[in-house]
């Protein structure tokens, strides 16, 4: 039998909630509950005032939960978390990516820069590099072919 697996968003958690300031909704509504076995069926405060619809589940009988999003490699997540990767990418490529998904208006610009004014600080102090049981570099000047070949760096000792 195949191992399974969900996926938890931070940017589900995150949702007209907080751009980093959402650890603790993450750890008692959705950590905890997987650490005691059980299953998840959370909707944030954030989904039921905007009318939201659906919710966050995780079966309990999953092998593997995934969660993924920037600032889930920190401090505070450590205890929870079995491993970690960090995905090390070029500012430039990432702002590029997130106008071909969310569009270049002048709301969307302004929720990057308003996240990138919280992002950088963030980054600059949890450092989750230094805490990722592995790194995956993006654009690299390692020579590779990235098409047929992908650069994988074990994190510094700390």
């Amino acid at each position: 039998m195949e191992p399974s697996s969900a996926v938890v968003h931070t940017d589900d958690v995150a949702w007209n909630h907080a751009y980093f300031d959402w650890g603790a909704v993450l750890t008692e509504n959705i950590l905890r509950p997987l650490h005691r076995g059980e299953p998840v069926d959370f909707r944030p405060d954030a989904w039921i005032s905007h009318d939201r619809a659906g919710s966050i589940t995780v079966p309990v009988d999953v092998d593997f939960v995934w969660v993924e999003g920037t600032g889930i490699i920190r401090e505070e997540m450590a205890p929870w978390l079995d491993a970690s990767i960090y995905l090390q990418g070029d500012l430039d490529d990432q702002e590029r990516l997130l106008v071909d998904r969310d569009g270049d208006s002048s709301e969307q610009r302004e929720h990057v820069a308003s996240w990138l004014r919280e992002e950088l600080p963030f980054m600059l102090r949890e450092q989750p590099w230094l805490r990722a049981t592995l790194i995956v570099a993006g654009p690299s000047p390692v020579d590779h072919d990235p098409d047929t070949e992908l650069v994988v760096a074990r994190p510094p000792s700390l």
